[in-house]
C-alpha cells in the first residue's frame, strides 16, 4: 500500500485525483501498479521520509485506487472512503500503513444535499462574472457533482488552516461537513470581494492621487505663466507658497509656515487674524535662511581698511586681525564674541562697521540700551495682541543675510524688572554651543545663528552681569591722545562733516592750529564725539556765510576760531602757579579720560576733627583714614598736631562727585608736606592706592590718566610699580613728554618730592 502524504489540497472520498509520480512516497509507479490501493496521510508537521512515523499523521485519511498511469507520468487515482490509519511503517522501498473503514453518519437526504450545492454553486457562479476568468471557471462549477468534489477543487485557494481541513475531513456526519464546506466556500466568495473592493479602491485613490498631480502640475505651471505676464496681480497666498519653496528653510519652519499658510486660505482675508498671520509669514519668508558661501578673507585688505577707518587703536586692530586669521584657517564663525569696552566716542561702534567691510558682509546694528523686557531680545508669542519678533531676529531679518556682523551695542546698559532678564536671554544668542538653534518666540521655530560674528560694546564692564561677560572677550578702547585726535578730525571728522555740509576744499582752509586748539580748548573726553560735534558746528556756520554771499573763502585759523565756535567751553586744570605745603596733584579717570586732581590740606585750630569736603565717595573717604593713620605711623613727631588742630581735606570741583582709591599716594604726600611744611613741587603728580604698611598698590585708567597729566603740564608722574606693564597701552607720544616712575613704597615718593626730609 502507497502512502501519500499531501499538504495543499483536501481531499474526500469519490473524488479523482491526478498526481506526478515525483509526488508518491515509495517506489516507482508503473502501469503495473494499476488497481493497487494507496493512502492519503495528513501529516501534522512536515518531516523527511525517513522521519515519518504514527505521532506523525493524522488519525483520519483517505484510501484510494490507482486507475491509470500514461507515458507522461501522469497518475490517476479514485479515492474511495474515509479511513482510520494506524501502524504506519517505513521501509527503504515503500511506506504502508494499517487502514480501516470510518462509518459516514448520513444525517442528510440527497435533495437536501443537491439544494444546498445547488445554492453554493449559484453563488460561486454570480462571483465569477465579475472577473475576466469567468467563463473559464463557470464550465468547471458546472461539472462539480458534490460538496466532495467542491471543496477538493478549491482547497487549494482557500486560505484555511490545516487543522480546519481535517476538521472537515475528520467529521462523520456529511450534514456538519457540508454545513463546514459550505462556510469555508462563502468565507472565501467574501475574502475575494473584499480583496477585489481594497485593490479597487487602491486603484481608485491611486488615480485620483495621480490625476490630481498632474491637475496641480498643470495649474502651477500655468499659474507660473500668468505670474510672469502679470506680477502685480499675484496673490498673497500665491506669493507665500512661492518664497516658502524658495527660502531654504529648515524642514520645522517650513511646516510652521506651511501650517499658517493653510490657515490664512481657509479663514480668508475678512477674518480677524489674518493680518497677525500675514505679518508672521511675511517675516519668516523674508529671513534669510540658506547659507552663504564664505569669502576668502584677506588680512592685508583688512588691515589697510582698519587703518583708512580708523585712526590709533594698535592693540585693537591687531586683536581683530587675530580672529579673522583664525575665522580663515577654520573656514567657519570661530573664535570668542568680542566685547569693546571704552569711553563714548572711542570708535566701538564703527569698528564693527569696518570689520564687516574687511569681511565683505552685511552689517547691522541691534542697540540694547535700556531694554529691561526679556521679550525685546527672545521675541513675543504669538498669543499676545501686537506680537513681535525680538530685536536679534529683527536685525537678521534687515542684515537680509545668515552671515552678517552684528554689534550689540551698549550691552552695561541692559535693565531688569518684572518683566524678565534680558541679559540672560542674551546668554543663548552669544553662546557658540547654543545659538544654532536658536529659537525667537515670535517664530517658535529654530534658527541658526552660529554664522553670525557677533560684536559687542559697553562703556564699563561694572554693570554686566557675571555669566554674560564670562561668554566675551573684554576689548579696551583707550581714550584718544590730543595728537591722535588732531590725526582723526584731519584726515576723518573734517572731511566728512564738509561733504555732508556741501563745501568743497575750495571754500574753507583750516589751519592745523585752529583743530588743535577745538581739540584742546573746545572738548574734554576720551573719545572724538564731543570734536565732532564742534567741526559741524563750524561747517554749519561758514555755510550761513557761503549761503549769504559774505564770504567765497573763508579762513580758520587759531584766532579766529573763537568767531566761529563762541568761547571755549572747557577749562582743563593746568598746574599750579606756586607751591604750597599740603597741596599735592593727584590723577583721576573719568568716563570722558583723564583729569588732574589737586588734593589740598590745612591745619585750623580745633580739637583733631577731621573735614573733608568736595563730594568724596565712601571709597575716597577710606583712603583719607588710612592716609592719616600712615602718617601718623610714618612720623610719629607730628602726630601730635593732628591732636591739637582740625584737619580739612578739600578736593576742588566740589560740584564732581569724585570716588576711587587711586588718590591714596597723593593724600599721604599731601598731609606729609602739610605736617612737615615743605612743598612737593607743582610739576609732580602721582597715582596709586595704598595700605596701612605703606605699599603702592596699582590702579586703573593709566593710559587716561597719563594723557590728562601731560595736558596739564606735568613733567613726573609717580605711578605703581605693579602698573609697569599698563605703559605699553600709552602712546609713545605721552610717554617722550612725561618722566614716570614706578615706585613701591610710600616712603620712596616722599623722599623724591620732598627733598628736605630725611629718609
Amino acid at each position: 500500500m502507497i502512502t501519500i502524504p499531501v499538504y495543499d489540497l483536501l481531499m474526500l472520498p469519490e473524488v479523482t485525483f491526478y498526481f506526478k509520480k515525483d509526488m508518491l512516497f515509495g517506489n516507482s509507479v508503473t502501469s503495473e501498479n494499476v488497481g493497487e490501493d494507496v493512502l492519503f496521510l495528513m501529516l501534522k508537521t512536515k518531516v523527511k521520509r525517513d522521519g515519518i512515523s504514527t505521532e506523525s499523521v493524522f488519525p483520519i485519511g483517505i484510501s484510494g485506487r490507482i486507475e491509470n498511469v500514461d507515458d507522461e507520468g501522469n497518475v490517476r487515482i479514485s479515492s474511495c472512503q474515509r479511513v482510520e490509519i494506524s501502524d504506519v511503517h517505513v521501509s527503504p522501498s515503500e511506506i504502508t500503513a494499517s487502514a480501516s473503514a470510518c462509518c459516514e453518519i448520513e444525517d442528510i437526504t440527497e435533495e437536501e444535499a443537491e439544494d444546498k450545492l445547488k445554492q453554493v454553486k449559484q453563488a460561486l457562479l454570480q462571483f465569477t462574472k465579475s472577473f475576466r476568468w469567468g467563463v473559464w471557471v463557470r464550465g468547471s462549477i458546472l461539472h462539480w457533482r458534490n460538496f466532495h468534489e467542491l471543496i477538493c477543487a478549491l482547497s487549494g485557494y482557500m486560505n484555511i488552516s490545516w487543522k480546519k481541513k481535517y476538521l472537515i475531513l475528520e467529521t462523520a456526519s456529511k450534514r456538519h461537513r457540508y454545513e463546514l464546506i459550505e462556510k469555508a466556500v462563502y468565507e472565501l466568495i467574501e475574502l475575494f470581494k473584499v480583496s477585489a473592493e481594497a485593490e479597487n479602491n487602491q486603484k481608485t485613490a491611486n488615480e485620483q492621487l495621480y490625476r490630481e498631480s498632474a491637475i496641480k502640475g498643470q495649474i502651477e505651471f500655468l499659474q507660473g505663466q500668468l505670474d510672469e505676464m502679470h506680477p502685480e496681480n499675484v496673490s498673497d497666498i500665491r506669493r507665500f507658497e512661492i518664497k516658502i519653496q524658495d527660502s531654504g528653510m529648515n524642514e520645522e519652519a517650513k511646516r510652521e509656515a506651511e501650517k499658517v499658510l493653510r490657515r490664512i486660505k481657509q479663514e480668508g482675508k475678512n477674518s480677524h487674524e489674518y493680518g497677525a498671520l500675514y505679518d508672521y509669514l511675511d517675516f519668516l519668508t523674508n529671513l534669510s535662511w540658506k547659507i552663504a558661501g564664505t569669502s576668502k578673507i584677506d588680512l592685508k585688505n583688512a588691515e589697510k581698511v582698519l587703518d583708512e577707518d580708523h585712526y590709533g587703536l594698535k592693540k585693537v586692530k591687531d586683536r581683530i586681525i587675530q580672529q579673522l586669521a583664525v575665522m580663515a584657517l577654520n573656514g567657519r564663525q570661530s573664535g570668542s564674541i568680542l566685547l569693546f569696552v571704552g569711553a563714548p566716542g572711542t570708535g566701538k561702534t564703527s569698528i564693527g562697521q569696518s570689520i564687516a567691510k574687511a569681511l565683505q558682509r552685511e552689517y547691522v546694528r541691534v542697540s540694547l540700551g535700556g531694554i529691561r523686557d526679556e521679550a525685546e531680545i527672545r521675541g513675543h508669542r504669538r498669543t499676545y495682541v501686537g506680537a513681535m519678533p525680538g530685536r536679534i531676529m529683527e536685525g537678521m531679518k534687515r542684515s537680509g543675510v545668515q552671515n552678517p556682523v552684528m554689534v550689540l551695542d551698549e550691552v552695561d546698559k541692559l535693565a531688569k524688572d518684572y518683566g524678565g532678564d534680558p541679559a540672560s536671554a542674551l546668554l543663548e544668542v552669544l553662546d557658540p554651543e547654543q545659538n544654532y538653534s536658536f529659537t525667537d518666540h515670535y517664530m517658535n521655530v529654530p534658527y541658526d545663528l552660529s554664522n553670525v560674528l557677533f560684536v559687542c560694546t559697553a562703556n564699563s564692564v561694572d554693570t554686566i552681569p557675571e555669566p554674560l561677560l564670562n561668554r566675551m572677550e573684554v576689548i579696551q578702547f583707550p581714550g584718544y591722545t590730543p595728537i591722535e585726535k588732531f590725526h582723526i578730525a584731519r584726515n576723518h571728522l573734517l572731511p566728512k562733516a564738509m561733504a555732508e555740509k556741501g563745501i568743497t576744499s575750495s571754500d574753507i582752509e583750516i589751519a592745523d592750529q585752529a583743530i588743535q586748539k577745538m581739540v584742546d580748548d573746545y572738548t574734554a573726553e576720551a573719545g572724538v564725539r564731543g570734536l565732532k560735534k564742534q567741526i559741524d558746528t563750524l561747517c554749519r556756520f561758514i555755510a550761513v556765510k557761503m549761503v549769504k554771499n559774505e564770504e567765497k573763502y573763508v579762513t580758520v585759523n587759531e584766532s579766529n576760531l573763537s568767531q566761529f565756535l563762541g568761547k571755549k567751553p572747557i577749562r582743563h586744570d593746568k598746574v599750579m602757579a606756586e607751591t604750597v605745603p599740603g597741596v599735592v596733584t593727584g590723577l583721576a579717570w573719568t568716563r570722558a579720560g583723564g583729569e588732574i586732581l589737586f588734593i589740598e590740606t590745612a591745619f585750623v585750630n580745633g580739637k583733631g576733627n577731621v573735614v573733608i569736603t568736595g563730594q568724596l565717595g565712601d571709597v575716597m573717604k577710606e583712603s583719607v583714614q588710612i592716609a592719616i593713620t600712615l602718617v601718623k605711623s610714618m612720623f610719629p613727631e607730628y602726630a601730635g598736631k593732628f591732636a591739637e588742630h582740625d584737619l580739612h581735606i578739600h578736593v576742588p570741583s566740589g560740584a564732581v562727585p569724585k570716588d576711587g582709591p587711586s588718590a591714596g599716594i597723593a593724600l599721604v604726600t599731601a598731609l606729609s608736606s602739610l605736617v612737615s611744611s615743605k612743598s612737593v613741587s607743582v610739576q609732580d603728580a602721582m597715582t596709586g592706592e595704598i595700605s596701612l604698611r605703606g605699599t603702592v598698590m596699582p590702579i586703573g585708567g593709566l593710559p587716561e590718566k597719563l594723557m590728562a597729566a601731560q595736558r596739564a603740564g606735568i613733567e613726573r608722574v609717580f605711578i605703581p610699580y605693579e602698573n609697569t606693564e599698563d605703559l605699553e597701552d600709552v602712546s609713545e607720544e605721552i610717554r617722550a613728554k612725561l618722566e614716570i616712575v614706578p615706585v613701591k613704597r610710600v616712603r620712596e615718593v616722599l623722599k623724591m618730592v620732598l627733598t628736605e626730609m630725611e629718609q
